[in-house]
Formats: structure tokens, C-alpha cells, sequence
């Protein structure tokens, strides 16, 4: 069973999304949150060996458990018997896509081992609108190390982003290196005004956070 824990995300960065004016709000979430916090939000755990909702993947993937040597590395905390996503299979470099058969505005997912070439892209229509890496994610949260640590939760986390107006249809892990692993994914189209309150969430818990260190 996947672990679940009630703390929030703290952090907020904005990015702009590729040939639109909308922005995409990334939430980075405390380490220990392995799941989703959107109300019904469709969940592929992986763990039937199979890729539940998406309705096709293509690509270089495997859904795998435990670690093997210089292959994938299981997320951290998850346990050695659980089922997750690795990106690319057994290879040096590799990218998969994987389709949501519906519009989404919110993805989330429990990125293990987090580097700086792992990359996450979306797509609309075959079309990319957003594009973002491991690397970025340390400017949302400098605890994030980004060196593919696969025994702390300074390199395991639960990351959530959310398009606001702009939807995507598609999803793509890609990796020039071993690996990308990934657990727990989850989608959904969320209100406009649950998107900004939960981004407000997230920048008062900075507040939060910078006001005790003071």
C-alpha cells in the first residue's frame, strides 16, 4: 500500500508555458507525500504490472520493482516489492509518452531519484506546452539536491503541476541517462479557482516556513 501523509506543498514556482500567456504553477510537496491531494484525480499506481488509465504508451519504459545496478533505482521509501515506472528500459537514453484519452490541467507524480536529465513534457493535439526538468525543481525547493539520490527525500518527491486555463492530452518522461523513475501519477481537470487557492496554499506555507527561520 502506498504510503500517504497529510503534509502540503510549500513552494510555488511559475513557469511560462511554451507558445501560450497562460503559466503553469509546479508545487514541490513535503518529503513523505507519495500520493495526490486533488479530489478525484485519476491514480496509476502500476502496481498490476499494467498502465491502468493511460490509454496507450509508447516508448522506452518498463514497470519494474527494486533497484537494479546502473539500470533504475526504486523511489525512496516505497518499499523493494512495489511497481513503478522506469525510463528508458535497460538502455542509455530513452523517452515514453503516455496518453490520458481526456483533456487534464493538473499531473502529478512521485519523481524518485530526481536529476538533472530527467525531463517532463506535455503535449496538446502532438503539440508541446510545457517542458520542464530535475534541475528546475531545486529552484522550487533548494532542499531538492539533484543528484539522483535514491536513499533521502532530498531527491524523492511528490511534484504537482497545475496549467490553470491550459489543458494537455499527453505526457513524456525522457531520460539520456539511467534513469527516470516515477510512481503514482495522477491527473485531472481542476476548477480555476481550486488551481489558485491551492497555489496560495503553497505561497503561504513559504511565508510560513521563511517567518519561523526568522
Amino acid at each position: 500500500m502506498k504510503k500517504l501523509t497529510s503534509i502540503i506543498a510549500t513552494t510555488t514556482l511559475a513557469l511560462a508555458v511554451a507558445g501560450s500567456a497562460h503559466a503553469l504553477q509546479i508545487t514541490v510537496s513535503a518529503g513523505g507525500v507519495y500520493d495526490t491531494t486533488v479530489n478525484n484525480a485519476t491514480i496509476i499506481n502500476f502496481s498490476d504490472d499494467t498502465l491502468g488509465a493511460y490509454t496507450g504508451g509508447t516508448g522506452d519504459y518498463a514497470i519494474v520493482s527494486g533497484s537494479s545496478s546502473g539500470q533504475y533505482a526504486a523511489p525512496y521509501n516505497l518499499g523493494n516489492t512495489n511497481k513503478y515506472l522506469t525510463v528508458p528500459n535497460a538502455n542509455d537514453s530513452g523517452s515514453a509518452t503516455f496518453s490520458l484519452g481526456q483533456n487534464a490541467n493538473y499531473f502529478g507524480l512521485f519523481w524518485g531519484s530526481i536529476d538533472n536529465y530527467n525531463d517532463i513534457n506535455f503535449f496538446l493535439d502532438n503539440t508541446e506546452v510545457a517542458s520542464v526538468n530535475g534541475t528546475e525543481l531545486k529552484t522550487i525547493d533548494p532542499n531538492i539536491l539533484v543528484q539522483g539520490n535514491q536513499l533521502s527525500f532530498s531527491d524523492n518527491r511528490y511534484v504537482n503541476f497545475f496549467f490553470g486555463s491550459q489543458s494537455f492530452d499527453a505526457v513524456q518522461l525522457v531520460s539520456d541517462r539511467n534513469a527516470f523513475e516515477t510512481d503514482n501519477h495522477a491527473f485531472a481537470m481542476v476548477p480555476e479557482p481550486a488551481t489558485l487557492a491551492l497555489l496560495g496554499l503553497g505561497l503561504f506555507g513559504l511565508g510560513a516556513a521563511r517567518r519561523r527561520r526568522a
